[in-house]
């Protein structure tokens, strides 16, 4: 039996580049150095940031309302409370305390039953509960709803004392309020078309308060639609 003749190795080349498409790795392209930041204009005096206070943040104690028993703020009523805060700061439209006189006057009228549920009737919203200071106590996290999807979000922790102390307090243009961890996060409309600004508030545990640390625009995908239609995720604390 005469042999088969060899096939040249050559003509192999081919046919091996050819099957590119069995799964195997095949290459992107060079890859680009990278680079570190560089430092503009190095000569110029920047901005200095003030040192933090050492002693922390000065609590924010809530005036008007019984001690707080074991640290436990699930016993607090979230209308009692903020309608104390209106009581100790009346009139005040702007800042941490500021509220619509429209708002405050329908706080002022919310009703004393627990289990009369209309949302539209109270803009102080359902209470949840997370620990986020690491202490092993649940923070009160309460909810107020001002005109123009415009919302008022506070924080409140107890101490051995029995004292309510506000650690957070911010008014924003509210699309989502979301708990991850023991972070607060606020998702709302940025200055740019299509981007939401997404704003992550943590316990500074020297500052003794709540602060927004990290800061995040990002687009929004074009099949989420209007801001506002998505729910809130917040974990919801025992009853």
């Amino acid at each position: 039996m005469s042999a088969r003749p060899l096939l040249p190795l050559i003509g192999l080349v081919p046919l091996l580049a050819g099957c590119g498409d069995t799964g195997g790795l095949v290459s992107a392209g060079s890859t680009p150095t990278v680079s570190g930041p560089v430092h503009l204009w190095p000569d110029r005096r920047g901005a200095s940031v003030p040192p933090a206070d050492p002693g922390g943040a000065p609590p924010e104690y809530v005036k008007g309302i019984p001690p707080v028993r074991d640290q436990d703020v699930h016993a607090v009523d979230p209308v009692a409370l903020v309608q104390a805060e209106l009581r100790a700061h009346p009139d005040t439209e702007v800042g941490a305390d500021g509220m619509p006189p429209r708002t405050a006057a329908a706080i002022q009228e919310c009703p004393k039953d627990e289990d009369v549920k209309e949302p539209e009737a109270c803009p102080v919203l359902k209470p949840y509960y997370r620990d986020l200071t690491g202490n092993g106590k649940d923070e009160l996290i309460v909810g107020i709803e001002f005109p123009d999807k415009m919302m008022s979000v506070r924080v409140y922790t107890a101490d051995p004392d029995g004292r309510l102390n506000r650690i957070m307090a911010t008014t924003e243009t509210v699309i989502t309020v979301e708990l991850a961890g023991r972070d607060v996060i606020l998702r709302v409309p940025s200055g740019n078309r299509g981007y939401e600004l997404i704003t992550a508030w943590s316990w500074d545990e020297r500052q003794l308060t709540m602060l927004p640390t990290r800061e995040q625009i990002v687009r929004v995908p074009g099949n989420q639609g209007a801001p506002g239609s998505r729910e809130p995720a917040p974990a919801p604390g025992r009853p």
